[in-house]
């Protein structure tokens, strides 16, 4: 099971708690994730499922490198961290 956390400032927009889940990639463990909480989907990922311009996702402390397949490997607790990137001046 990995463990899925967010960031504060995407809690503010809908409701996305903290759970483990199982999958062997981002993509299954995300799609696990969305499965029990859909309306976070929208705030991750764009129409084609690749992730949004301005949200990263940390797996284990590494950024994920693979945006549009999400194709990193999950392990037993592997820590996934989605965070909303911050811009403007």
């Amino acid at each position: 099971m990995a463990q899925i956390t967010f960031t504060q400032n995407l809690t503010r927009h809908v409701e996305c708690p903290a759970i483990e889940v199982g999958g062997g990639t981002v993509r299954e463990a995300l799609e696990r994730y969305f499965a029990l909480h859909p309306r976070v989907r929208g705030y991750v990922l764009d129409d084609q499922g690749a992730l949004r311009k301005h949200v990263v996702i940390f797996v284990d402390g590494q950024q994920l490198r693979d945006r549009a397949g999400l194709s990193e490997p999950v392990r037993e607790g592997t820590s996934l961290y989605v965070m909303q990137a911050l811009s403007g001046g």
